[in-house]
């Protein structure tokens, strides 16, 4: 049975496709289109899923959307009816694009794809359970989703046991912790659903204590787990904005402008917004282990990708496993809507979790692109000698793209289309954000560490976190021993977001980092993703090399190809 899984016009679309239960191929639309978070029809995702799989449309027995448009509709109609006549330059808007596309998903899967089988339209935050739970090899667990909105749920918590999922209570919009997240991301100055990860890294910077009363006022948290926002201070039910005035009244400043100066204040209102979002995530987590007396957890949804958050689960609750996928958010959906109609038809374990789900090219593709853009290269036909080549740059301080294998499933770069560095400097990290990044100067660089090593130079890891170690879902404290190995690293609250590495997941890039402790006695380096600040991560050779020479990264590990800058 071939299944294709795919999702899209909210953000982050995307496709995964299944055959027999084992996971084929997946893919954000982003990385194809480059348009970051690109929302449209992922139809460059699904040709990928269909050439990876080596079959055409017509072979597919289910596509399963992510969600069910017309609920959605349903619900986009009742709050723009609520909030009229001030809602109604945005329902005009709108409504346009339902109309020709929204609901249209059935025509277009026949226009694009000659598709003309069955579409199964899966409940939003039951794909996301299943996206979590279907890949947690747990065979009984609590499982929670929280993101922004999906038909009417902005939260829910059931539970897994065996094949089957039970979504037991939910929060409605227009309560939702996503929202509440996004709409201070805003009032910050950042962009919604796109800059959250960078909110969470500011909030280090500052205090909550100044801020603290302010955030208790717009969310109420109760004994059941449950939370409500005050939505006085919140415009996004009936407009195209999120912040209200009564928001900027409340904090007594006004919104930031985008790209303007980060002030004092700022950084504590994200510390008080991050320490707000822990505080109902905990509420949350504990109501939910006190109704399902299980030490596994499932968890998935956008708001699952807070790292911060996620590396205080076992210390802060009685939960004991956590998982969550490489892919939590909406991309994700696409993944757990084609888990869900597989185990419902099936009753079978899903196959082939690996995050290295997307393209990857022959030796002969990437010698092509090189010779195209008339760049000097070596092949390297011993990895042995590749390694060590690597190693000894990377110990002269030189930045390093490295593009091998199948591209990465999910937001983050696992060693497949990263950039990497020396972590033992504490310049570095100014180094690639002048040579490479240009970002924001608050937010920190990943380490990556074979997983053997971890409990020597971080805190509170433990077996039962250790996939979130392995997507980089993770944020833990550093010890002393690990301050001093990789201080480019390590954050000002002395936390490092870790990417934990074993031999069988990449070969190649646990050689690598053993291969670099071998030589230096340190089993960390940076890794940060492979783009510059506004893209995607890059996915063909192309992407890579272009990458590469609008930057000033030194040397590009490309396949068995390394390419240096005359």
């Amino acid at each position: 049975m071939v299944i294709l899984g795919i999702s899209c016009f909210y953000h982050d679309a995307a496709a995964c496709i299944l055959k027999d239960g084992r996971i084929v191929a997946a893919a954000a639309e982003e990385r194809f289109t480059r348009k970051k978070h690109d929302n449209g029809f992922p139809r460059h995702a699904i040709d990928f899923c269909l050439r990876r799989a080596g079959i055409s449309a017509n072979e597919i027995d289910y596509i399963a959307f992510y969600e069910k448009p017309i609920l959605k509709f349903e619900r986009i109609i009742s709050q723009h009816l609520q909030h009229f006549p001030k809602s109604a330059k945005v329902y005009v808007e709108s409504m346009g694009l339902w109309f020709n596309e929204k609901l249209q998903i059935k025509k277009l899967l026949e226009k694009e794809f000659y598709f003309h089988g069955k579409v199964v339209f899966i409940p939003h935050h039951l794909s996301h359970a299943a996206s979590a739970y279907y890949l947690s090899g747990f065979k009984k667990a609590a499982i929670v989703t929280i993101d922004g909105v999906g038909e009417w749920a902005t939260t829910t918590m059931g539970f897994g046991e065996g094949p089957k999922i039970i979504i037991e209570k939910e929060i409605r919009f227009p309560h939702s912790l996503g929202l509440f997240y996004s709409a201070i991301t805003t009032y910050l100055g950042f962009k919604a659903n796109n800059d959250e990860y960078k909110v969470m890294g500011l909030a280090a910077y500052g205090s909550s204590k100044p801020f603290r009363e302010k955030m208790d006022k717009l969310i109420s948290v109760f004994n059941d787990g449950s939370f409500a926002l005050d939505m006085k201070y919140f415009d996004y039910t009936w407009a195209d904005y999120m912040v209200s005035k009564n928001l900027e009244k409340h904090f007594g400043y006004p919104k930031r402008t985008p790209e303007s100066k980060v002030l004092p204040h700022h950084e504590d209102i994200a510390a008080a917004l991050q320490a707000k979002l822990e505080e109902v995530e905990l509420n949350l987590l504990k109501s939910t282990y006190k109704k399902y007396r299980n030490q596994n957890l499932c968890l998935a949804g956008g708001v699952a990708l807070n790292s911060v958050f996620n590396g205080k689960i076992v210390k802060k609750t009685p939960f004991k496993n956590v998982f969550i996928p490489p892919d939590p958010g909406d991309g994700g959906g696409a993944m757990g809507a084609a888990f869900y109609i597989h185990t419902k038809f099936s009753k079978k374990p899903i196959r082939g979790l690996s995050p290295y789900l997307g393209p990857d090219f022959a030796w002969y593709e990437i010698r092509k692109t090189l010779k195209q853009k008339g760049l000097s290269f070596k092949l390297y036909t011993n990895k042995e000698k590749l390694i060590d080549m690597v190693v000894e740059q990377l110990n002269k301080k030189k930045v390093v793209g490295w593009f091998q294998g199948r591209m990465e499933w999910g937001p983050r770069a696992l060693g497949a289309r990263s950039i990497l560095a020396d972590a033992s400097d504490a310049k570095m990290k100014d180094i690639i954000n002048a040579k490479v990044k240009k970002r924001e100067m608050f937010r920190p660089f990943a380490p990556v560490i074979l997983e053997d090593k971890v409990s020597d130079y971080f805190k509170d890891f433990s077996k039962g976190v250790g996939k979130l170690g392995t997507y980089m879902l993770l944020v833990l404290p550093f010890k002393d021993k690990g301050k001093k190995a990789a201080p480019a690293t390590v954050h000002v609250d002395g936390t490092g977001r870790l990417q934990s590495i074993r031999r069988g997941d990449n070969p190649l890039y646990y050689d690598l980092v053993d291969a670099y402790m071998r030589k230096t006695g340190n089993p960390i380096l940076i890794n940060t993703s492979f783009n510059v600040r506004g893209e995607p991560i890059v996915c063909t050779p192309e992407d890579a090399l272009n990458c590469f020479l609008a930057t000033e990264i030194d040397i590009l590990v490309i396949g068995d190809f390394v390419v240096t800058k005359k």
